[in-house]
C-alpha cells in the first residue's frame, strides 16, 4: 500500500502532493521545480495574528477505518518558532504499512519564511531522515538525506523564490490570511527541497460538530498548480470562522484514497472568540 495514504501529520497531506519521496529520483533539474507563477508569493502576517504556542490532535479515518494519530505542535524559544508534527499508524492501516513520521521546521514568525526543515521518516521498510536548508541570500535549498537503513547519503541544491514556507506551517500562514469566502491566494511551499505553487481558495462558511464542540468554520480548499501532483490532489480545511483560526477539519482526496482528519484534543484548550 503506498505510503503516501498513510502520512498524516496534518500538512504532510500536502507534501503527498508536492513531491516525490526523498529516494524515489524524479527530476533533479533545480531551474525546473523553482516557483513559476509570478503571482505566488508569500504575505507577512498581520501584526494582530497570533502564532501562538499550540499543541492539536488528530484522529486520522481512511475512508471507514482508523488509520491512526498527529500531532501538530507550535513552539517558541525567544524570536524564533518551531513547528513540530508527528504521525503514527494504527489498526488494520498498521499491520500492513507501519508508519513512524516526525517533521520539525523552524519558522520566521515575523514573515512566515520558513529557515530549515528537518524529517525523521519509517514507513514501512523505507526509513531515512533529511535535513532542509533555505538559503535565501544565495537562493537555493540545500538538501542531505541519509537512508538509516543502508547509510546511503544524497546531496541536492534547487532554487527557490525570496520566501518560502513548508507544508507544516503553510497551515497556520494559510490561517494568517484574511479568509472569507470568494477570497483567494497563491503561495511557495517547499518540501524536499523542491517548491511547489499552492493555490487556497474559500469557498463557503459550514458547520461542523467535532469532539471539542460545534464550530462555525470557513472552508477552504489547496490545490498544486505545478508539480507531478497538478490536477491529481486535492486538500479541504475547515478553520473556526474567528481569531483563533483553529484548523477544525482536513480532507483530503488522492486518486481512490481520502483521509479525513478531526481536532480531538487542543493544549492550551480553545476559550473564547
Amino acid at each position: 500500500m503506498n505510503r503516501r495514504f498513510y502520512f498524516p501529520a496534518t500538512a504532510a497531506i500536502v507534501a503527498c502532493w508536492l513531491t516525490n519521496s526523498a529516494f524515489a529520483g524524479g527530476d533533479t533539474n533545480s531551474r525546473a521545480v523553482v516557483s513559476s507563477a509570478p503571482e505566488s508569493h508569500i504575505i507577512a502576517p498581520l501584526p494582530r495574528y497570533s502564532f501562538a504556542d499550540q499543541k492539536y490532535v488528530y484522529s486520522v479515518q481512511w475512508h471507514f477505518f482508523n488509520a491512526g494519530t498527529s500531532t501538530v505542535e507550535i513552539q517558541h524559544a525567544g524570536p524564533a518558532a518551531r513547528v513540530v508534527a508527528t504521525a503514527n499508524s494504527s489498526g488494520m492501516p498498521d499491520k500492513i504499512f507501519k508508519v513512524h513520521d516526525l517533521f520539525s521546521a523552524d519558522v520566521d514568525p515575523s514573515t512566515f519564511c520558513t529557515k530549515q526543515m528537518q524529517k525523521h521518516n519509517e514507513e514501512g521498510k523505507r526509513q531515512y531522515e533529511e535535513t532542509v536548508a533555505l538559503d535565501y541570500p544565495r537562493g537555493k535549498s540545500r538538501v542531505d538525506i541519509r537512508n538509516t537503513r543502508t547509510a546511503e547519503m544524497k546531496h541536492n541544491e534547487f532554487d527557490i523564490p525570496a520566501c518560502v514556507t513548508d507544508v507544516v506551517s503553510g497551515f497556520f500562514y494559510v490561517a494568517s490570511l484574511p479568509l472569507a469566502p470568494g477570497y483567494s491566494q497563491t503561495f511557495p511551499v517547499n518540501d524536499n527541497g523542491k517548491t511547489t505553487d499552492v493555490e487556497v481558495k474559500v469557498e463557503s462558511r459550514e458547520s461542523i460538530k467535532s469532539p471539542l464542540g460545534q464550530f462555525d468554520t470557513l472552508r477552504v480548499k489547496a490545490e498544486p498548480l505545478s508539480g507531478p501532483m497538478k490536477g491529481k490532489g486535492v486538500l479541504w480545511v475547515w478553520f473556526s470562522n474567528d481569531g483563533r483560526r483553529i484548523p477544525v477539519q482536513m480532507k483530503s482526496k488522492l486518486g481512490f484514497a481520502t483521509l479525513l482528519f478531526q481536532l480531538q484534543q487542543m493544549n492550551p484548550q480553545p476559550s473564547g472568540k
